[in-house]
């Protein structure tokens, strides 16, 4: 019989809210694949326990060469528990591969629940949470992250985000250039430690709080798009439209078809629109 993959979440922030499954798991653990072995022990330390089975380390940096070392420990029949540094495996974190490998080699995999910045952000953010969606961290590179974020303007569910505090300030004014500056967001850092922040307010609002700077582990939560009226957006705002995905480096054609999908309008109309604005200037 093949072993057992057992996904774990830790805590975020107060070791108390660590599940108690997971103190069970530590122990029966034959093999420990841990984000940072150093954090596993402290961690294994406040809950009181000692992991009896092997401890390996098992972050980005060495995922795609360890991976088919676990799998091939639980097609031995092993006790595998992956733990990250916090939250659950897989969200942001190392656990993908893993368990994509152990699915694909029919290995029986669980979870032990856990918390996670995600739904805790969502939670405090007083955003809708009816429907949501991830996009994890946004790409580092200015340009690419305004790309990723006009393609979520017409976003209609609410959506998370990671983000680092060296970024902050410069994400969220790519939020506000990209969604508006008064779409409503969250920045929640240091959840559930001993500085947690909600700060909640129009984006732009929030990139200037931001410049001061920001410290800790970062969850930005920002509502989603309200339902266009076709009917209301003017010639010039449908102009306006094109012109900003042109500057981001967008063919017109291009971004005139994606102006047009996003707000409902016919391309022909778009078109219309773009060549009156060229024309009027």
């Amino acid at each position: 019989m093949t072993g057992l993959l057992v996904l774990a979440g830790t805590p975020i922030g107060e070791v108390s809210d660590a599940p108690p499954r997971l103190a069970e798991e530590l122990l029966a653990a034959d093999v420990v694949a841990a984000e940072d072995t150093r954090r596993m022990w402290r961690l294994a330390n406040a809950l009181g326990v000692q992991p009896k089975g092997r401890v390996v380390s098992y972050f980005e940096g060495n995922e795609v060469g360890r991976t088919p070392e676990l799998v091939q420990a639980l097609l031995g029949g092993a006790r595998v528990l992956l733990v990250t540094d916090a939250g659950m495996p897989s969200v942001s974190d190392p656990g993908y591969r893993l368990v994509a490998a152990a699915v694909e080699q029919g290995i029986r995999i669980t979870a032990v629940p856990g918390p996670s910045a995600v739904l805790t952000a969502l939670a405090l953010s007083g955003l809708p949470v009816d429907r949501f969606c991830f996009e994890g961290f946004l790409p580092r590179k200015g340009g690419e992250r305004g790309t990723r974020l006009r393609e979520l303007a017409a976003e209609p569910r609410t959506m998370v985000f990671f983000e680092s505090p060296h970024r902050i300030e410069d994400s969220l004014r790519s939020m506000a250039e990209a969604l508006g500056d008064d779409r409503p967001a969250a920045v929640c850092r240091e959840l559930t430690k001993t500085y947690e922040e909600v700060k909640r307010g129009p984006l732009a609002e929030l990139a200037a709080w931001a410049a001061d700077g920001v410290r800790g582990e970062i969850t930005v939560v920002v509502q989603g798009a309200p339902p266009l009226d076709p009917s209301a957006l003017s010639p010039a705002e449908l102009a306006r439209r094109v012109a900003v995905r042109e500057e981001a480096g967008e063919r017109r054609k291009e971004a005139i078809a994606a102006v047009a999908a996003e707000t409902g309008v016919p391309k022909r109309e778009v078109f219309d629109a773009v060549v009156a604005a060229k024309n009027a200037g």
